[in-house]
């Protein structure tokens, strides 16, 4: 398929999906911020290089070779979209739950995704802005879609940022009550999140057999970029290998699903950008798991060869 047909495929949703959009983009962020804490945000006072050296890896970095990788492989301009909304998103809690089963810093990937979680309510919006206007096809894609910046900084502000504060608030007020929310909260947005994707898929599965030929190849090259450079990122911040471990998740492991309710919600559902975001979110959760698992092995053949020592 060619990269005019690619850029003209759309999603098509009904009005109800595109209703309960907004609602589950908040769901999504209010049950993180009940989870932070402000103990989260201290180790920048004591470790600030290794902190804002990961937290620049993620917000700076990876858009950075994004943008590398869209030039060398000249992708389709809507999948050069989709490549770098999902960069310009923050992690998520699932690299806090891959860094633990992996053994590396829980609480270093704790505060990093603490840190680009708040930020992100800024960061994100204004880096998909300022990111696609420096590849000229996705600029003049974001320009025939007709997106104005003013417009798209204030939704995607204000869906992000009160969530974030209402959250926060509670738990630093009533953490236990927090502690409780969260628990029930969190599943259920995944599961909205998980129905709402259902429903799309199945209203448009034309798009990913059309575009899945030339959009999984790209995600898994992508994906496997952002984990590289989470590892280059911590050999360069000299940091030990459990925290490079962590890095290594943050960085590799996006929040998809925020990218993927931008994009419907502010990029009129274009049809290959949504299809590498969605691929993208099923493929870092194999290529996580894979990642785990060697880094336990790793741990297994190391012990093994102390035993013999």
């Amino acid at each position: 398929m060619d990269a005019a047909a690619i850029d003209g495929l759309e999603v098509v949703l009904n009005d109800g999906v595109r209703g309960a959009l907004a609602l589950v983009l908040i769901g999504m962020m209010f049950p993180v911020a009940l989870s932070l804490k402000l103990t989260d945000f201290a180790a920048v006072r004591r470790q600030p290089v290794q902190i804002l050296g990961g937290v620049a890896a993620q917000v700076l970095g990876l858009p950075l070779v994004t943008m590398g990788l869209i030039l060398l492989i000249s992708p389709p301009a809507s999948i050069s979209l989709g490549m770098i909304i999902i960069a310009s998103c923050p992690g998520g809690n699932v690299s806090n739950a891959l860094t633990l089963f992996g053994r590396g810093n829980t609480a270093y990937s704790v505060s990093l995704t603490a840190i680009s979680s708040t930020a992100s309510a800024v960061v994100t919006p204004v880096s998909i802005l300022f990111w696609s206007s420096l590849y000229p096809p996705t600029a003049a894609l974001v320009h025939a879609l007709d997106v104005d910046p003013l417009p798209f900084l204030t939704q995607t502000l204000s869906l992000l940022v009160l969530p974030l504060i209402a959250g926060m608030t509670i738990a630093a007020k009533f953490p236990r009550a927090a502690e409780r929310m969260r628990k029930v909260l969190s599943p259920a947005s995944l599961i909205a999140l998980g129905a709402l994707i259902i429903v799309g898929l199945q209203q448009n599965w034309n798009i990913l057999l059309v575009a899945g030929a030339v959009v999984v190849p790209i995600a898994i090259i992508h994906n496997a970029s952002a984990f590289g450079l989470g590892a280059i990122a911590g050999r360069l911040l000299r940091l030990d290998v459990p925290t490079r471990r962590a890095l290594t998740f943050e960085v590799g492991i996006q929040n998809s699903g925020l990218g993927l309710l931008i994009l419907l919600n502010q990029f009129g559902g274009l049809g290959g950008a949504a299809a590498i975001t969605a691929i993208w979110g099923i493929w870092h959760l194999v290529s996580g798991g894979a990642l785990v698992g060697l880094f336990r092995t790793l741990d297994w053949v190391h012990k093994g060869d102390k035993q013999k020592a």
